[in-house]
């Protein structure tokens, strides 16, 4: 005979085993590191990302639903319309006469899963192997979600009010699951996260040597660093000096083994374009810029520092001490 106190034991036996202890991860974490490592959905995840890539949109719109206007990813503002539509129908189905304005929500989290959606898909095609892996099962969960949802409503519409609800509890199910392994992808991955965030709260204030001028090569990506942190540095023909954080912000991509063009540099992993003079992000999947320094040389030595405040051109300041 099944109590009270036995199902009381059961969940706690189950959320021991899932949540993490001081000497092992738990059942939930483990499951993610297998999904992480689980190549078996590269033969789906490959194609898919090729054709993500091939989808007939320009630079700018790509940029917009990237959400470099936001300054930020998108993707997690455009998921508030139908996560809260429907938790807001699940909450209605609760409440006696309420059936005409659940139906209403999750008409409107319908409407609104595709846009977001697609600024999803945007996003997950621009990450890495293991992004990629987690990203997709994140999506089809989010999908089935939609489907039982679609279900819901067409069932509600045709007087199947109890069908109605059990497929929205399963739609919200499997949203729910969706975004807890999205939850992994954006914090536990980094993915969409600004990878040099920590760059100005790590480099000292003051000026900092970055050797001779000589030694810095003319027209192409030079890698220096400056307390163990790795900077770009950019010599122009006349003598200008661009310097920015190396480390892409999109996913940390190395700089100085990009490409020089029109005073912008493009990252060799996902292609983000950052100008060198001040480090804006010109063109994504990067959201957020680049932390550039101000250049000094004295006696043949450069010598940077952290630029803080608006963003302006740099200029090689010739403070030659004889």
């Amino acid at each position: 005979m099944i109590t009270a106190e036995t199902t009381t034991a059961q969940v706690r036996s189950a959320l021991r085993r899932a949540l993490p202890k001081n000497e092992r991860p738990g059942l939930v974490l483990r499951t993610m590191d297998r999904l992480e490592r689980a190549s078996v959905l590269d033969a789906v995840a490959g194609p898919l990302r090729r054709g993500v890539r091939s989808l007939p949109l320009s630079r700018a719109a790509r940029d917009a639903l990237h959400g470099k206007w936001l300054g930020h990813p998108v993707h997690p503002v455009m998921v508030q319309v139908p996560v809260g539509a429907w938790l807001s129908s699940a909450v209605l189905d609760l409440v006696p006469g309420a059936k005409v304005p659940s139906r209403v929500l999750i008409a409107v989290g319908l409407a609104g899963a595709g846009p977001a959606a697609l600024t999803g898909w945007v996003d997950w095609a621009d990450t890495h192997k293991e992004q990629l892996r987690v990203g997709l099962v994140h999506a089809v969960l989010n999908q089935a979600g939609v489907v039982c949802y679609a279900g819901s409503l067409g069932a509600r519409l045709i007087g199947r009010e109890k069908t109605g609800r059990l497929l929205a509890l399963a739609g919200l199910t499997a949203i729910g699951a969706g975004g807890a392994i999205g939850g992994h992808l954006a914090f536990r991955q980094a993915s969409g996260a600004n990878h040099t965030e920590s760059f100005p709260h790590l480099v000292s204030p003051g000026w900092h040597s970055l050797g001779e001028l000589a030694t810095v090569p003319l027209g192409r990506p030079e890698r220096r660093m400056i307390e163990d942190l790795a900077v770009l540095v950019v010599r122009d023909a006349d003598d200008t000096l661009s310097v920015i954080a190396d480390h892409c912000s999109h996913l940390g991509g190395p700089l100085s083994e990009g490409t020089i063009s029109d005073g912008c540099v493009t990252c060799p992993w996902h292609g983000s374009v950052f100008r060198l003079s001040d480090g804006w992000n010109v063109e994504g999947p990067a959201t957020a810029p680049q932390p550039a320094f101000d250049v000094r040389v004295t006696d043949g030595e450069v010598e940077v520092r952290l630029r803080r405040g608006t963003p302006r051109r740099s200029r090689l300041a010739l403070a030659r001490n004889r």
